[in-house]
């Protein structure tokens, strides 16, 4: 069954939420934002929510704005960074509400994953294809978000993300919960020897072989020395090796690329897109 579920706020934003994690705690908010409902124009035509891409600024913050009001959070809890691919967390407090929410001036530096454990701090991370990476420790009530392209997935962010809630708020990993939400698919996500030579590595540091043609292989050899990677699987896999029981882990079938109708795709659109949101958080009040 498919965890992020399709719903449109009261002012037209549609949005996939983590319906299973928010219907079973209410406290707490989880999800990837859409195309659908925004207000910028051209190639960003819809809710896009990045500031970097070339998009009228002013638009991109209505849009944030707009997100924020469609999963009933407070504008000004929320954080955003600046990405780069890296596999650095950090850890977020309520000091840090409102970063880059309508500047890159203002936002988190360099950070591609980032945790808390305080209420009413919303973590966002952006993404046009990467793999948004969800974390839930309902024990403790910590949450963390990760973004993880085929760079971030191979530096093992997924692992990273997982420590440092071990290191910050005790988390155990047999008790977190995992999604992997939206991303390009194994079906459309054809990568050169380069990469899977880099992503070999770090299967044989985890004692995983990668190749194969059933449903867990995270790629596919073509006759031609490229190959179709799942980077699902991969990060499913780094999961499960840094403590998460696969029980736990829940992973979208939405493709980003399949589905340009409802997500932006950097790949398909030639890198001229938008972006989408994903958000978690502890909410203020239920």
């Amino acid at each position: 069954m498919e965890p992020f579920v399709q719903a449109t706020g009261e002012n037209g934003c549609t949005v996939l939420e983590l319906a299973g994690w928010t219907r079973e705690y209410p406290y707490m908010t989880a999800g990837f934002s859409s195309r659908l409902g925004g207000v910028s124009q051209g190639a960003y035509e819809g809710l896009n929510c990045g500031l970097h891409v070339g998009d009228a600024p002013n638009s991109v913050v209505e849009n944030r704005r707009r997100l924020a009001a469609a999963v009933q959070v407070p504008f000004g809890d929320c954080v955003y960074a600046e990405q780069v691919h890296g596999k650095d967390v950090q850890l977020v407090t309520r000091k840090q509400r409102g970063a880059g929410i309508d500047s890159r001036e203002t936002a988190l530096q360099a950070k591609d994953g980032f945790v808390t454990n305080e209420r009413g701090v919303m973590l966002h991370a952006l993404f046009a294809d990467c793999v948004p990476l969800f974390f839930f420790d309902p024990v403790r009530r910590a949450v963390g978000l990760a973004h993880a392209g085929w760079r971030g997935s191979v530096l093992q962010i997924a692992r990273a993300a997982v420590e440092t809630m071990s290191a910050a708020y005790g988390t155990k990993p047999r008790e977190l919960r995992a999604a992997i939400g939206p991303s390009i698919g194994a079906c459309c996500y054809e990568v050169d020897g380069s990469v899977i030579g880099r992503v070999d590595a770090v299967l044989a540091e985890l004692g995983i072989r990668g190749e194969g043609d059933g449903a867990d292989s995270v790629y596919q050899l073509r006759p031609d020395g490229k190959a179709m990677l799942s980077l699902q699987q991969l990060n499913r896999q780094i999961m499960i090796k840094a403590g998460i029981l696969p029980s736990h882990i829940e992973i979208s079938g939405l493709c980003t690329s399949c589905r340009t109708d409802l997500f932006y795709s950097h790949r398909k659109e030639g890198g001229a897109t938008g972006r989408m949101a994903a958000w978690i958080g502890l909410r203020e009040e239920v």
